[in-house]
């Protein structure tokens, strides 16, 4: 059977929000593995939602299906009742040291989408320092990929996602390869740009704390072929330091997502 899950009711009860992505009847199988059938969802705009799941189960694929990176055999997928090929689409990739140029300095990796566009040089430096100034970032353009730590390259990912100005941002597992300490400052600094720009944000994750402690939303996928387990709303006011983590309105959301990733995760 098809399943339909749009978005929850607002914790007072409110109507719906507005979808700003939606995927109807959504069919992909790789190789006699089906991943998804008949999957519906809806995605609200101007929201961060973070995706959790088991392994294997297809999150990473649900985003790169929505963002067009790989085809999806059926279903129907609409930015506002738009087509992906109208839709500004901004994605950062888990492998930062693979998704960067290593023969381009910082200011050339962030400016490549704009060059693609065909944008004069002068315009490109434009559009990448007001971007700079806007977020409050500080970092040396002139430094190639080599000469910049882990964190700085994925800062370099993430700007030149987001120098396109998406309407809509994905990120792969983005702080993976990072180690703990950076991973709570990128985490930090990600949700100062979701403050700065309101962009409707997609966020794969394997860490729960991240998860909840990122989300709007909190899409918690079945195992394959993947459901909708739960579409969890984290109503935690913003900006969220690390004091958050102690909140017993935090610490409820996370035992109840948890409690469904277990549960799905022992299901057969």
């Amino acid at each position: 059977m098809p399943q339909t899950h749009c978005l929850p009711c607002a914790p007072n009860g409110a109507a719906p929000e507005a979808a700003h992505i939606t995927v109807r009847g959504l069919y992909k199988d790789f190789g006699g593995t089906v991943v998804y059938a008949g999957f519906d969802l809806d995605i609200p705009r101007g929201r961060f939602i973070t995706v959790f799941g088991p392994n294997g189960c297809g999150k990473s694929t649900l985003i790169n299906i929505i963002a067009g990176l790989i085809p999806h055999d059926r279903g129907r997928i609409l930015f506002g009742g738009k087509g992906l090929a109208q839709t500004k689409i901004g994605y950062v990739f888990q492998n930062y040291r693979e998704a960067l140029f290593p023969w381009m300095s910082a200011f050339a990796n962030i400016a490549y989408p704009l060059r693609l566009m065909r944008l004069a040089r002068g315009e490109r430096v434009d559009r990448v320092e007001r971007l700079l100034a806007h977020l409050g970032v500080s970092i040396d353009l002139k430094l190639y990929p080599y000469q910049m730590s882990g964190g700085q390259q994925q800062l370099v990912s993430i700007l030149r996602a987001l120098v396109v100005e998406p309407e809509v941002l994905f990120l792969d597992e983005p702080f993976s390869a990072l180690d703990y300490e950076m991973s709570l400052f990128m985490r930090d600094w990600l949700q100062r740009i979701f403050a700065e720009t309101k962009t409707t944000t997609v966020l794969v994750s394997h860490d729960l704390e991240e998860a909840v402690y990122l989300a709007d939303y909190v899409l918690l996928l079945s195992r394959r072929p993947a459901r909708v387990a739960d579409y969890r709303r984290v109503a935690l006011p913003r900006p969220r330091g690390e004091a958050i983590f102690a909140d017993p309105s935090y610490i409820e959301q996370k035992r109840h997502c948890l409690e469904v990733f277990q549960r799905e995760v022992r299901a057969k």
